[in-house]
């Protein structure tokens, strides 16, 4: 039996919960990349070598999930020991003209199938024979695994920094102590009266309270799951009775700030309107990829007072309102963005989703794309006053004890989806925008550079269209994902983004 690596949190068990035919939960991204001049070899052979000489950096990517008995607790990760690299790196075939738009609509279209969950949650698929001696790879990832800032951690791990590194060969891992054979099959007895003890010797050890951790069986069997269900309803509490201080904190600033007569106002501009965007979504995907200057929308961005994340929010708020203006459909109200915050630390690379997030109103019902922004870097700011005292929030609730919920978890998801219940209920928020920063430095892989990393996310019921960017070297890529049964095709709407930054440009005076 394969050992138990650890259980996933309760944010990382929330995208596997939430998971339908129509809800895909991976994020991945369309990579395009120059081959070496004179590359005369198997780009697809290369990148296969080079990701296998690289595995053992990543050990995440042989974990696959160890489900509990009827789903009555959080999976577990544990190592695949069947792993075959041939089931995740694939190759792929272009149809004519084998250029990167064929390539995004591809990337589109595999975006919209499943993992298999009886696998370790990845795939690679690399198209050769673009022109422009290029190429494209196409990856995805459950969410699950990895959020934005451990994605950009993994690249880093598995990519290179120059087109001449040497491939690095694995060392042979130790043999594994037979007692960490055996944990699996630990005498369950064993680990309750370890627990137990552990319990109360914990009150007496100075700060250990805070951070208690008692023994587990670490199976997968019923009893054994039931077991440390058990222990885990008694540990929680009293972890968080030793934070109760620092929770009580949090809360008091979060209240205090929304009891300020901007918040007030700003909590009025939250609410969402509907619009078409806000609707239940099929399986199909659109996709599409847009890159922008760096140093353009930072200039816009120096004037404004603002950040690059504002820019953002401008370049997309303007390309919303051109859509839906276009469409008759432009709300009176503003429409809202859902913007992730990364929770993690910094220099902190563990693979599991560590992140929250705030709504930010868009502007969308100002016509002036300068009034526009200011209103964004304004509102955007009081959301972050909001949200912000929420961070230190996460490490103590993302354990929280689940038992009994991830059956529910799923039927709710499919009853959603499946009742349409998001064609006739008013949206929390109109569209989710995330920036993520990537690398400021060219990356290689296999001795091609990367060109373009275009990020593509989540549509769900009730959000249809997903904005992330990356940040990489001098330009911000912009992937669109959209459900294909409400934006049929979403290059429209990467023109509109680019004729935003145009108007911004001159609303500010930067253009060069």
């Amino acid at each position: 039996m394969s050992q138990t690596i650890r259980k996933l949190s309760v944010v990382d068990s929330a995208f596997l919960f939430a998971e339908t035919a129509e809800c895909p939960m991976h994020v991945g991204s369309l990579t395009i990349v120059t081959l070496p001049d004179g590359y005369d070899g198997d780009f697809y052979e290369d990148f296969k070598a080079r990701i296998a000489s690289r595995l053992y950096l990543a050990p995440s990517l042989r974990w696959k999930l160890a489900q509990t008995p009827f789903d009555i607790d959080r999976p577990s990760w544990i190592e695949d020991d069947q792993f075959d690299l041939n089931r995740h790196v694939l190759r792929g075939a272009l149809p004519e003209p084998h250029d990167a738009a064929t390539a995004e609509r591809l990337a589109g279209w595999l975006h919209a199938k499943t993992l298999n969950r009886a696998r370790p949650l990845w795939e690679l698929y690399v198209f050769d024979g673009m022109p422009d001696n290029q190429a494209a790879i196409y990856s995805k990832m459950h969410h699950a695994l990895i959020d934005g800032g451990a994605g950009a951690a993994l690249t880093e791990i598995l990519y290179e920094t120059s087109p001449n590194t040497e491939a690095v060969a694995a060392p042979q891992p130790a043999p594994a102590p037979a007692e960490a054979k055996r944990r699996d099959e630990r005498d369950v007895a064993s680990s309750m009266f370890a627990a137990y003890a552990d319990l109360w010797r914990t009150p007496y050890e100075p700060g250990k309270l805070g951070k208690l951790e008692l023994p587990r069986s670490g199976g997968t069997d019923l009893g054994s799951v039931l077991l440390d269900a058990a222990i885990h309803q008694i540990e929680w509490p009293l972890r968080v009775s030793a934070n109760l201080g620092e929770i009580a904190t949090a809360y008091s600033a979060a209240l205090s700030n929304a009891f300020k007569p901007e918040s007030v106002k700003a909590l009025d501009l939250l609410s969402a309107p509907a619009t078409p965007l806000n609707a239940a979504i099929s399986s199909e995907r659109s996709f599409t990829g847009v890159t922008v200057s760096m140093a353009r929308v930072k200039a816009i961005a120096a004037k404004a007072g603002g950040k690059v994340n504002d820019v953002v929010l401008a370049l997309s708020s303007g390309m919303l309102r051109r859509y839906l203006g276009d469409a008759g459909a432009l709300p009176k109200k503003s429409l809202t963005a859902f913007v992730p915050i990364s929770a993690r630390e910094k220099g902190d690379a563990e693979l599991k989703n560590q992140v929250f997030g705030m709504v930010v109103p868009l502007a969308t019902d100002v016509a002036d794309p300068k009034t526009r922004l200011e209103a964004i870097v304004a509102g955007s700011a009081a959301s972050k006053e909001l949200a912000i005292p929420f961070r230190s929030l996460i490490p103590h609730f993302a354990d929280i004890p689940t038992f009994g919920t991830p059956m529910l978890l799923q039927l709710l998801a499919v009853f959603y989806g499946r009742s349409g219940l998001a064609n006739t209920m008013p949206p929390p928020m109109n569209v989710v925008v995330s920036n993520i920063f990537f690398s400021r430095a060219p990356i290689y892989i296999a001795g091609a550079r990367i060109e373009h990393v275009y990020p593509m996310s989540i549509p769900v019921h009730g959000q249809a269209l997903n904005i992330t960017v990356n940040g990489y070297v001098d330009g911000l890529d912009f992937g669109l994902m959209a459900a294909a049964n409400v934006v049929p095709d979403v290059e429209p709407l990467a023109a509109m983004l680019c004729e935003e930054l145009d108007a911004l440009e001159a609303a500010y005076g930067t253009a060069a």
